[in-house]
């Protein structure tokens, strides 16, 4: 990863606010929001919501917008709202999107992934347990859930079928056929889900996958089944755009995955082409997706980071608790990460990326769309002057 040799750039503009090339690909800055799930898919397919929710992102900033999880099959849903890429019938509502956020002047990106034994489950806000004959009654009845080993994700959840050899063979499968569909509707960067306990961190952790054959065991067995899901998609990627994987970097839990695992991990993944890492953690245990029962401070996540970024040579992304921009701008210029996401602070503020700029830079509307920084640089200028 390296900024672009256009000369255009002073070096000393804040890092925030420099592009980044990735591949043959450009981001703006270095910002990216993470995939957030939204819950809120007909049938797998996008809808009016979800091209909303992600381009007020694009507006408001960023260098790249990702796309929440998307399930590669229908039984890989976390929940009966899921976006998913399973059928072509869903392509055209993310071609949409993908067009929306690259109008926009945002990265198109998405993640593919399936939930394994945390599918079938309740939207946050219907209990967010596993879902039960009301939820049936509503029409979002339960569905079979799989897993490494038959093993349920917590007491009083549905123990999931072990997978088959064939099982396994037809989920590299999907997520090849998924990931050719993604490049179909238009995104410029894949990011492979391998964290938060969903099927993927599955078999990467002991604590959920105890099987004997050649997928389990020790580390090489258990990282077998997401290496080959990871060259199976980078196969059918185009080598000018980048991948990304997003990690649980550590379980929090004593016998479970370590950041020592992940930084292995992650060198397997950038002598497969890989680009870059994103550093997540937890979510082994519980439904919630980064559940675990550590204190969280700002920036918690970023040694993760910066760790594999040093002791792998691969790019990172750091996520979790960056706040503002000045957070963000010492991650980058301390070499801890390449890219920083931000999820839950842009939920909160979608002109994050924006207003980060003004806090680095000159505090000027430069950047923002002319539909409203023109009125916005107006207006501070008519409060400037009767302050004064």
């Amino acid at each position: 990863m390296e900024s672009p040799s256009t000369g255009e750039t002073p070096a000393a503009l804040p890092r925030l606010c420099r592009p980044v090339a990735l591949r043959g690909t450009t981001l703006r800055n270095p910002i990216v929001i993470s995939p957030m799930c939204q819950y809120s898919a007909v049938n797998g397919e996008a809808g009016d919501w979800h091209r909303v929710h992600l381009g007020r992102f694009a507006m408001g900033g960023a260098g790249m917008v990702m796309v929440e999880a998307t399930a590669v099959t229908e039984q890989g849903r976390i929940t009966p709202g899921d976006l998913g890429l399973w059928d072509d019938r869903q392509i055209p509502g993310l071609r949409g999107i993908a067009g929306t956020l690259k109008g926009l002047g945002a990265v198109p990106g998405i993640q593919l992934g399936h939930a394994g034994r945390k599918a079938a489950t309740q939207r946050p806000w219907q209990g967010h347990g596993p879902l039960t004959a009301t939820d049936a009654a509503r029409g979002e009845p339960p569905w079979p859930v799989i897993a490494p080993s038959p093993l349920p994700v917590a007491d009083g959840w549905p123990v999931p079928a072990e997978l088959d050899r064939a099982g396994i063979a037809a989920l590299v499968e999907a997520w090849r056929t998924a990931a050719a569909r993604a490049l179909e509707a238009g995104f410029e960067a894949v990011e492979l889900h391998c964290a938060h306990g969903y099927l993927l961190h599955q078999f990467l952790s002991p604590l959920s996958n105890r099987r004997t054959d050649g997928y389990g065991g020790d580390p090489a067995g258990r990282c077998r089944f997401p290496l080959e899901v990871a060259a199976a998609v980078r196969a059918v990627w185009p080598v000018e755009r980048p991948m990304f994987v997003r990690i649980s970097a550590t379980d929090w839990i004593e016998g479970g995955w370590t950041i020592e695992d992940s930084v292995a991990f992650s060198r397997d993944l950038r002598d497969l082409g890989i680009d870059v890492i994103d550093c997540s953690s937890g979510g082994m245990t519980g439904v919630s997706a980064t559940a675990a029962a550590v204190p969280r401070h700002p920036g918690f996540q970023v040694p993760f980071a910066g760790r594999i970024r040093r002791e792998a040579g691969i790019a990172t992304m750091a996520v979790g608790l960056i706040l503002d921009g000045r957070q963000a701008e010492a991650i980058l210029r301390d070499g801890e990460a390449d890219l920083v996401a931000i999820g839950r602070e842009a939920l909160d503020d979608p002109n994050w990326p924006l207003h980060a700029r003004q806090q680095l830079c000159d505090g000027s509307f430069d950047g923002w769309p002319e539909q409203s920084g023109w009125w916005l640089a107006r207006r501070a200028r008519t409060l400037d002057h009767k302050q004064n």
